[in-house]
């Protein structure tokens, strides 16, 4: 090319989530079956959406206004339902001006990160979720900065960390939380919320909030929103509809804007955010017209009751497999679907390996994993005896060796056996060298 035209932050742009399915699909090719575990698509892993939801689409397609724009921040009669809700439930209050539509969170994460200045940096935790990570790193062509999540204390963060890091680093301008946390499954305590707000206030930061399973908490009375606790702090809380209806392929989540008006120069940067969605004219309109519809449906509740409660028992049954698994740390999710497990210290070495049948698979495991992080190296031997595909954690900008798994199995038997052969896989290989 005459001229460099690749963006400065682009070698930033990771995702091993589904960067590890080429791969798998390779060894797929081999004859290897693989049980995928490492995408938290609830649709694709075999979950069945009601009926009545169904129904409430399909009425909604017959409509000519579900096939038009709607205006750029979204349906104004969602945006009311939406904010009436979340006044209803105490704390922050929004007006439905407050709301912003997107093409799913990816869209929103992109956004919010893409339209800060380059000099600004939000403190996010780690493990990370990499959409987050990726994208704070990539448009200031520089290392995501975190705050430490502790296996050792059920995944709760590093306070202590964050308050010496915001305290020492002055270009930090906001602070990152997913709550329930993705990769990690952990639900932020309300005391934890308040001293991260703390922390914003006293140095005068906004938050994010990402909250897109905020409705898959196994006990609902331990997941506190944002809006909650935010005690006059601007923060801006993601939410969607992937993972709770769930209909990822919809790409519809929006942003809920907090205390805008109490800083002029956080107003300014909401408003480039929509100025920023205006140039795309609008987000997807289906999928808008139908919250409310389906939210406001009786049976919602309980259908939100019934899949937190799935997934609790399956985060029992995986704890129960794993806890007592000799070399790592498993501590029981508390929300969203997913469970991390974390190689303790010195138990991982470069000479370990696993027995595989598939001779074209054991070739391309042994060429591939030279250079590779020890849980990475891990994750392809398991993949490739197993053929279950999990993700490292050092995919998660993790300085911690270990792997995110999902709770997505609905097949209980099944569920049952993919997480004794990982308890198993984990034995054998810590014992090969």
């Amino acid at each position: 090319m005459r001229n460099n035209i690749v963006h400065s932050g682009a070698e930033e742009l990771t995702y091993e989530i589904r960067g590890i399915v080429a791969d798998a699909e390779t060894l797929e090719s081999y004859g290897v079956k693989i049980f995928w575990e490492n995408i938290g698509d609830p649709v694709a892993k075999g979950e069945k959406i009601p009926a009545w939801i169904k129904e409430i689409v399909k009425n909604e397609v017959e409509l000519d206004t579900s096939f038009g724009y709607c205006p750029t921040k979204g349906l104004l009669a969602t945006r009311e339902f939406l904010a009436g809700q979340r006044n209803q439930n105490g704390g922050a209050h929004i007006t439905p001006d407050d709301i912003l539509f997107f093409n799913g969170l990816g869209d929103a994460i992109s956004k919010v990160y893409t339209n800060l200045n380059r000099e600004a940096r939000v403190i996010g935790p780690s493990p990370a979720y990499s959409t987050h990570s990726s994208a704070e790193a990539a448009h200031a062509d520089s290392a995501h900065i975190t705050y430490s999540l502790l296996p050792k204390h059920d995944w709760l963060p590093d306070l202590d960390e964050l308050r010496n890091k915001v305290r020492y680093n002055p270009a930090i301008s906001g602070i990152l939380i997913i709550n329930p946390d993705n990769p990690t499954g952990m639900v932020y305590p309300k005391h934890v919320l308040e001293e991260i707000v703390a922390i914003a206030k006293e140095h005068d930061l906004f938050i994010v909030s990402d909250e897109i399973y905020s409705n898959i908490a196994y006990e609902k009375e331990a997941m506190t929103p944002i809006a909650k606790v935010i005690d006059g702090v601007p923060a801006i809380a993601m939410r969607g509809i992937s993972k709770e209806f769930p209909w990822p392929g919809a790409r519809c989540g929006w942003i809920e804007v907090y205390n805008k008006d109490k800083d002029a120069v956080f107003a300014k940067y909401i408003k480039s955010i929509v100025d920023a969605k205006m140039l795309e004219v609008c987000s997807t309109t289906l999928p808008q017209a139908v919250i409310p519809k389906i939210m406001a449906d009786p049976r919602y509740a309980e259908h939100l009751k019934e899949k937190s409660a799935q997934y609790n028992k399956r985060a029992e049954l995986a704890h129960t497999i794993l806890k007592n698994v000799r070399g790592i740390i498993a501590p029981k999710p508390a929300g969203a679907f997913y469970m991390s497990v974390v190689f303790e210290d010195g138990v991982l070495n470069e000479r370990q390996t696993l027995a595989i049948a598939n001779e074209q698979a054991k070739k391309f495991v042994k060429d591939k994993v030279s250079g590779f992080l020890p849980d990475k190296r891990f994750v392809y031997y398991l993949m490739a005896s197993t053929g279950i595909c999990v993700v490292p954690l050092s995919g998660f900008n993790s300085s911690l060796s270990g792997f995110r798994i999902t709770l997505l199995e609905s097949d209980e038997e099944k569920f049952t056996t993919i997480f004794k052969t990982v308890a198993e896989k984990i034995q054998e290989y810590l014992a090969s060298a």
